[in-house]
């Protein structure tokens, strides 16, 4: 009875023996889990970690292409500032130009109304003196008689008439200087037609320019060039504008001398004219005498 009792009691241990293994066996796999579950969730967190290392390093890169982008912006402001201004001063220049125009033109027109009063007094001029040579030829076949003086008068009068002739060359000349100033004037206005032209153009290259930031430098270059070509221009016109004045104050001065001239040649005539009257009276008082 007592083995009996033992047997039993043995199997009751290792039936409690089997539950505890079993119990133990479980809470083994339950732990294996738990490990695995913990291995997985720090491959994960590292995996998270390289990620996040990996975006700060992407962050630091993006903050500095944002850095040198916003710099970019403003050195294309400013140059956008400097290519307004520029187009200020073009402008300013362009007023100032049109303004010399206007003046030139009003000055032009001032020279043409004293070069057509000139060519009426050298038409009377031109009148008088073929009045003149008829006179003297009459009295040059009334006069052939008569001795040194009336020779002398002749060699005058012929001095005379070169004189006219080269007066009529000289305003030959002037008019031809006048012909060339109204070419040149022309070509002065067809000039500042293309200087507003290429400034119009220019206007549309600046608001594409602004609508198109990422091809901001190169197009602000080009800009630069057309503006520098446009100074040089500009500057080649007001050059022209000035050489034109100082052509028209030398035009000025001509006339002023022809009219001298002119008047000097006035007085010669009169002269003479008085001189011939008075070699008239004497020749008719002569021939008085003589019958």
């Amino acid at each position: 009875s007592i083995i009996r009792r033992q047997r039993q009691e043995l199997k009751l241990l290792i039936a409690e023996l089997k539950d505890r293994d079993k119990e133990l066996n479980d809470m083994v796999e339950v732990h294996e889990r738990h490990i695995q579950a913990w291995e997985d969730d720090r491959q994960k967190i590292l995996t998270l970690a390289e990620r996040c290392s990996l975006l700060t390093s992407e962050l630091n890169e993006r903050n500095a292409v944002i850095k040198s982008l916003t710099k970019k912006l403003k050195l294309l402001e400013s140059q956008h500032n400097d290519s307004k201004i520029t187009l200020e001063s073009t402008q300013q220049k362009f007023k100032e130009l049109t303004q010399k125009v206007t003046d030139s033109s009003v000055h032009c027109q001032v020279l043409e109304e004293k070069n057509q009063s000139l060519h009426c007094s050298v038409l009377e001029l031109s009148a008088k003196t073929g009045q003149l040579q008829a006179r003297e030829q009459e009295l040059l076949s009334m006069l052939q008689m008569k001795d040194k003086a009336l020779i002398e008068t002749t060699d005058q009068i012929t001095e005379v008439t070169s004189k006219f002739k080269t007066l009529e060359n000289a305003l030959r000349t002037a008019k031809l200087d006048e012909f060339t100033r109204n070419r040149e004037h022309q070509d002065l206005k067809v000039t500042l037609n293309d200087v507003m032209s290429q400034v119009n153009k220019m206007k549309d290259i600046l608001s594409e320019k602004m609508k198109e930031s990422s091809k901001n430098q190169e197009e602000i270059s080009h800009l630069k060039q057309e503006n520098g070509c446009l100074r040089s221009e500009l500057i080649l016109a007001v050059e022209e504008a000035q050489r034109k004045d100082q052509l028209f104050q030398f035009a000025k001065s001509k006339q002023v001398r022809i009219e001298r001239e002119l008047s000097s040649l006035r007085q010669v005539c009169v002269k003479q004219q008085r001189d011939l009257h008075f070699l008239h009276v004497n020749f008719d008082s002569s021939q008085e005498s003589r019958q």
